[in-house]
């Protein structure tokens, strides 16, 4: 019986996370033009949005602010770690972070990528094309509960909903190459690093740089 305890709720780990719902996606009519002529790509912090169906009284909007920005360097790590190790599979090389992220604060943008073009992010960062993402969810139960549920019952249960959004666009006009949306379910022990492995592993299929 305890064995078989430890069995479920190791399986449950494996499996708790953000599991696919919905999924679309646009391709640019001239993508393979656009792909020929893409040799570096630089991946832009996440715009991340949290919100509570019942916001908990020990946690303020600050906080939220804070966490909000932890996580959009997070996901924007966790993809260019994922990319990395799956570099050979790729036509194009990805710009290093810590790079990307030191020249946005060198121009003064960092706080507001999200405000400035696609076309002057490329500019900025030296880069072909920049990958464009966001991710919103909704909390929506209790994390501490479905932990216990994991391990008393060694069931899943999702805490969370959103969706995530990615978009890669070209340099020299700033126009769409490839997009695609998401919905997702949150689970009791899930991450940003988690969301992006699972997340990268989907899109792998259809990622555009694909060889």
């Amino acid at each position: 019986m305890k064995k078989s305890l430890i069995t479920t709720i190791l399986i449950s780990f494996a499996f708790l996370g953000y599991t696919q719902v919905a999924k679309q996606i646009f391709e640019s009519p001239d993508l393979k033009g656009m792909i020929a002529n893409t040799k570096t790509v630089a991946i832009i912090p996440f715009k991340v949005s949290i919100s509570f169906k019942r916001t908990p009284k020990s946690i303020s909007l600050e906080q939220i602010k804070d966490n909000e920005k932890a996580e959009s360097v997070q996901m924007q790590e966790g993809m260019y770690t994922y990319l990395l190790r799956k570099s050979k599979d790729y036509t194009v090389s990805f710009q290093e972070v810590d790079r990307t992220n030191a020249l946005l604060k060198k121009a003064g943008v960092f706080e507001t990528v999200n405000e400035i073009l696609a076309d002057s992010l490329c500019k900025i960062l030296g880069v072909d094309a920049v990958i464009k993402s966001s991710w919103s969810y909704q909390k929506t139960g209790s994390q501490a509960a479905a932990i216990a549920t994991v391990f008393l019952l060694g069931v899943s249960t999702n805490t969370g909903t959103g969706q995530l959004v990615m978009q890669i666009n070209r340099a020299n006009d700033g126009g769409m190459m490839w997009r695609m949306a998401k919905e997702m379910n949150e689970g009791a022990f899930s991450s940003a690093n988690l969301l992006m492995e699972r997340m990268m592993r989907k899109v792998g299929r259809i990622f555009p740089f694909e060889k």
